[in-house]
This record gives structure tokens, sequence and C-alpha cells, in this order.
């Protein structure tokens, strides 16, 4: 069973196939950590990791690079503006230093929360200044780069494809209402190297062939992915938002310096929305994990309702869908729980039709929706193993579902209902039924497979 996948740069699901066997080198956008991340940012990171969890299922060797962003991004994608971390340095009163890494723990924090597996190696922008100064004088010596009064910027008329993730070319690009920097030569053409400007106090800048400064935004992600995963590789996914700029910024700047094609897979996750419109910092319409755990919601709650969306396809985020994710994922961990109880062999026949169609949704871009219909479709069949092997793509956590132990007391009153049952004497059945609840635990009738007529679901307060 192959993997398909669509890719953003040639706009249609493509097989996949690695550039080394096996092995995958695979990058991923990681947060600007000057505030908390908002559930619409961790969405995107969820569907990274469902992609992750599934090229690991089907046999390959990841490679993972996440970068953290710690200098230079600024307020506008266009240049313009303070620097992020800066900026809510000056408000906090203390250091961009201390403000970049308290958000990067919070940051991590929220991955645990969300079971989201860590990459094998983070890297951060403000460690790596030497590896994108080099990769910037190699576009500087190749005429690929012009200086102006605030910084050194890349010229993207001397790049021939550049647009070539949107398909389109720079002439063609919504630049109407964009804010540049004078002395561009282009509004697209973007930064390289930023200076200091003369009289203002950062806490980040470098000395630099071209003057003191900080490195641009773009110039981060080209630098550190090359030099973990070599000049080409597999994989880069990001969200949506990164398509236009930072993405097109990439690939420009980092083929323009080698003359090799920079990724052979692009995939970008859509927006989680609120009332028809985007979550964002921007437009303060956002939730935090933690308010979101306050609110009595378990992070794989959220984890879930992503789920039931394709990441290609917006997810419209309000209580209601969240509430009822929250239940379906409680409903699963209890038909884990039966599973164990009823010690239910599984048939084979089911079982291999299982996972051929579960197999079947993942291989097909990532198909979240259709691999939960399969498992709701099968949910009474399948025994615990099979559970399990979803899980290892749903990162729900199955697996901390234990047997529970039944006191010898309550399996007497069990039997003596089920002679009640039986009678159709379902005024003391009932009376039973209660008194169970009593001492702790819940029965429930219920059909799990032909061989098992009257099963007794047994779940902990």
């Amino acid at each position: 069973m192959n993997l398909r996948f669509y890719n953003t740069i040639h706009h249609k699901k493509e097989g996949f196939r690695a550039i080394s066997g096996k092995l995958v080198g695979f990058y991923t956008c990681g947060p600007t950590v000057y505030q908390y991340a908002h559930i619409g940012n961790l969405r995107t990171y969820i569907f990274e990791d469902i992609l992750k969890r599934t090229l690991d299922l089907f046999g390959y060797n990841v490679k993972h690079v996440m970068n953290i962003t710690d200098v230079g991004h600024l307020t506008s994608d266009d240049d313009t503006g303070e620097d992020k971390i800066e900026r809510e340095a000056a408000r906090q009163k203390k250091t961009a230093w201390i403000v970049a890494r308290f958000y990067e723990g919070e940051f991590k924090k929220d991955l645990k929360k969300l079971n989201i597996a860590e990459p094998d190696k983070w890297a951060r922008a403000t460690e790596h200044i030497k590896e994108q100064i080099d990769l910037i004088k190699k576009l500087d010596s190749s005429g690929y780069a012009y200086k102006i009064s605030d910084g050194l910027y890349f010229d993207t008329s001397r790049f021939k494809n550049y647009g070539e993730l949107l398909k389109i070319g720079p002439k063609d690009l919504e630049v109407s209402e964009r804010i540049t920097v004078q002395g561009k030569k282009k509004p697209e053409d973007f930064a390289l190297w930023k200076f200091s400007q003369p009289g203002a106090k950062r806490d980040m800048e470098w000395a630099s062939p071209w003057g003191k400064g900080f490195p641009g935004w773009h110039i981060e992600c080209s630098a550190m992915a090359m030099k973990y995963l070599g000049l080409h590789f597999d994989i880069h996914a990001g969200g949506i938002d990164h398509i236009p700029v930072h993405h097109t910024n990439e690939i420009a700047q980092s083929e323009a310096a080698t003359g090799k094609k920079f990724v052979n897979y692009w995939l970008h996750g859509n927006f989680l929305q609120v009332d028809g419109k985007r979550m964002g910092k921007s437009k303060g319409n956002y939730l935090t994990l933690d308010e979101l755990i306050k609110l009595g919601f378990d992070p794989l709650d959220f984890r879930y309702l992503t789920l039931t969306a394709h990441y290609r396809s917006p997810l419209h985020f309000s209580i209601e869908p969240l509430k009822s994710a929250a239940n379906a994922r409680k409903h699963l961990m209890n038909l884990v729980q039966r599973s164990y109880q009823a010690k239910l062999r599984v048939n084979s026949k089911v079982r291999i039709k299982f996972e051929n169609e579960f197999l079947s949704a993942l291989s097909n871009d990532l198909d979240m929706p259709k691999a939960l219909a399969v498992i709701w479709k099968y949910a009474e069949k399948i025994g615990v193993n099979e559970f399990l092997l979803a899980d290892k793509i749903l990162g729900l956590r199955l697996d901390k579902v234990k047997p529970i132990k039944i006191p010898p007391g309550i399996k007497v009153l069990l039997k003596k209902r089920e002679e009640y049952r039986i009678k159709e004497d379902w005024k003391n059945s009932d009376k039973i039924r209660e008194e169970i609840k009593n001492m702790g635990f819940i029965v429930e009738d219920s059909s799990i497979d032909q061989n098992i007529t009257n099963f007794l679901k047994m779940q902990e307060l």
C-alpha cells in the first residue's frame, strides 16, 4: 500500500517516494516564541504529528527537525514593524532571551499535553547565526542580494521560478495592499539581514559582513534545514499561511544558493476557524490549550476534534463540537476497556479488513475522517490489539487504558442480576445495578460479538 500526499508545489496528490530508501528528511516550521501558542497553531502541529506517525507506521525512518524562531520575525511579513520577541520583552520589562525561552518551554508543554512527539532536533534561530550568515554570503556573492538603508534583501527578479509554490509568477502576486520598505526594488523582495537601527536598543544582534543586525525571518529555516537534512530533502510541512511568503521565500533563497531542488513534497494544514474567520492572535479570537483545560476539557479531546476534519480543510471550532469529541474519545476508551474484559477473539477476516481499510485511509493523503469512520465501523468487532494499532496514529493514549479488576463481591451480584434478567425480573435487576453503582462501578449491557450475547461492561467511576 503506497502513501499518497497532496503536494502543494504541484497542486495534486502524488505517490510518496523517499530520496534515500526508507530514510525521510522531515522539516516543520516551529513557533515564534513571543506568546503562548493558541489551539489554531496547535492544529498544525497535530497534523504534522499524524504525518510523522503515518510515515513511521509505513516503515519509514523519519529524521524530524523543527525550528524555534527566537529572533527576526517582525510584526509584518513584509519586513516592516518591530521584532515580535523584542516588542514583547519591552512590554514585560524582561530581556528578549528570557521571553523566548519561557514561551518555548510553554510550547513544549503543550506538545506533551497533546501527545505530539518532539522532533529529533530542535533548532533555535539564535544558535545558528553563523549558518545563516554563510548562506547569505553565497546569495550575495551570486548576485541575488542587494543592500539598502535598513538591510540586505533578496532580489526576487533574479530567481525565475519565484512564486512556484503558488503556481504564479511575481507579477501576479497580490501586492496592492502590501506596505513596502523604502528602497526595495520590488514589493515581494525580502530581507536576508536587517540592520540594527541607530539609537535603538536590541537584546539580540550580531556582527555581519553587511553591518550589525539580525537575520531575516525566512533565512533561518533554509540554513537550519540544510544543515541537518542536506541541501535536498523529502518533506517540508507547515500551515497554509506560510505558502505565499515564508515558504515561497525559503524555496527561492535555498535553490538560488545551491542550484538544487530544495524539497520534494510540501504539505500544508488549513486553519482553525471561529465564526467563519481564521483563529489568530491578531484577530483576538483565540483560545490557548490551558484555557480549554480550565473549561474542563482534556487536551486529547481537542486532538480528537482535529481528526474529524481533513488537514487540508478548514476546521470550524466551537464548544459543542469539542464536547462531542470529548464524548467520542471517552467512548473509544470504554471500547478498549470492554475488549479487555471480554477477552474477545477477533475473527481474522475482520481484522484484515479493518487493517486494510484503516491503512488505506491513511495512505490517501492522511484521510483521518475516513480513518475514524473505519474505526467506528468495526468498533464492536475488533479487540485491544486493533484499537492500539489505530492509536499509533490517533495518539489518544488508548494504551493507557488498563483492565479493571472486578471485586469478587461484584461478580456475585452480577451473577444474581443475570438470573433476574433471564427471568425478566427487571425491577430486581435494576436494584442490583444501583447497588453496584453505589460500590463504584457502572453496568452496561452490550453485544460486542455474536459469540457474546450478554456482555457486561465495567467502568470505574
